[in-house]
């Protein structure tokens, strides 16, 4: 028996008066874009509150739920802090059997879908929501040169959580 899918959205920024930043909105709808394939299904929505609250979760479910899409479900994971923590979070929360995708920036997605797999779950991509084309070069490679660091470190750090039985 075929299991809805679950996606995983990945925080990003709230802005000072509680509005989701661009980047959280474009994830928000590149994942509801993707889930219009499927009848039904569950949104994770991840992320805890950073500078400013509230959590990018609960952001991000207020925009799930403008979207309508019946059928599907809306779990919060509103206690992570980085991408580390919600892979962790939401293996916990995750259906067996039920295929998983990750919604995040184009960017963002390989180190997610790495964590994913070395967490254990087999995460398919979501399709990345697009670049604004307004967007500056510096800003765009700064956060695709961030992510260099941080694939093997956080690779690293699963397999030391898995080889200690703490993930």
């Amino acid at each position: 028996m075929n299991q809805p899918p679950t996606i995983v959205i990945f925080g990003a920024a709230v802005r000072p008066d509680g509005q989701p930043s661009a980047t959280l909105r474009r994830r928000v709808a590149a994942a509801t874009r993707f889930a219009r394939r499927f009848p039904a299904g569950q949104f994770i929505p991840t992320g805890g509150v950073g500078r400013f609250g509230p959590s990018e979760a609960s952001v991000m479910a207020d925009q799930l739920r403008q979207a309508v899409l019946s059928g599907w479900s809306i779990r919060l994971e509103d206690t992570a802090t980085d991408t580390l923590s919600s892979i962790r979070a939401v293996r916990r929360m995750l259906r067996p059997g039920a295929p998983v995708y990750a919604a995040t920036s184009a960017y963002h997605l390989p180190r997610c879908l790495l964590l994913f797999w070395l967490a254990g779950i087999a995460a398919r991509p979501c399709p990345p929501p697009p670049e604004p084309a307004a967007a500056r070069w510096r800003r765009r490679w700064y956060w695709r040169l961030r992510e260099v660091p941080a694939i093997p470190y956080d690779a690293a750090l699963v397999l030391w959580l898995r080889l200690l039985g703490r993930l």
